[in-house]
């Protein structure tokens, strides 16, 4: 911004230098040190315990939705219940690696996995279902997805940059579930 001076002449104001990138000295020789802390630096700061939190809700989700796929999967009956029964089985599989890939990141994060059978349900995103019809499972399961698909979202927003790894994960994670609410939409169709 210029400002005209008493004989119009324009005098330039000081320009500010953008900030500058610089590597966090500090930051690196505490990654130097704490060696047991693993992949966890100093640069998760205080959001750690709340990424574990989220990846263990979200590994609760990816759970009941195994238990829901896997019951649909030996229930399903009618006339396109065989190959529909088959997808279900598949989806349950990748709902597995979802939920092992989780794991894993808690691990990583210096977290500890809850698989504890009594709070799944109260800590899921989504739910169980146990309807015998088939459009019913369909329409179970695509609820399902979509909400996997709002809370994956939203969990991605909030790590933002904060932990690049998890976002990617839950990133693709995403893709599956996207997928896989298509492919129930199609079924309800039919």
């Amino acid at each position: 911004m210029a400002t005209k001076t008493e004989n119009n002449n324009v005098k330039q104001l000081p320009v500010a230098e953008p900030p500058r990138m610089v590597l966090d000295e500090a930051a690196i020789d505490a990654a130097r040190r704490s060696l047991d802390q693993g992949a966890v630096t100093p640069n998760y700061g205080p959001w750690r315990k709340d990424i574990i939190k989220l990846l263990n809700d979200s590994l609760a989700t990816e759970l009941v939705c195994v238990l829901r796929y896997k019951r649909h999967h030996f229930t399903a009956q009618g006339l396109a219940s065989p190959k529909i029964a088959e997808e279900f089985l598949v989806h349950a599989n990748e709902e597995s690696g979802h939920a092992d890939r989780l794991a894993q990141r808690i691990v990583q994060l210096g977290g500890e996995p809850d698989f504890s059978p009594d709070s799944l349900s109260k800590r899921s995103h989504a739910e169980y279902d146990d309807s015998a019809d088939l459009k019913a499972m369909i329409k179970a399961n695509l609820i399902a997805e979509r909400v996997a698909i709002e809370s994956y979202s939203q969990i991605i927003a909030m790590i933002g940059d904060k932990d690049s790894t998890t976002r990617r994960l839950l990133e693709d994670i995403l893709g599956d579930e996207q997928e896989h609410a298509d492919e129930l939409k199609d079924w309800l169709a039919d």
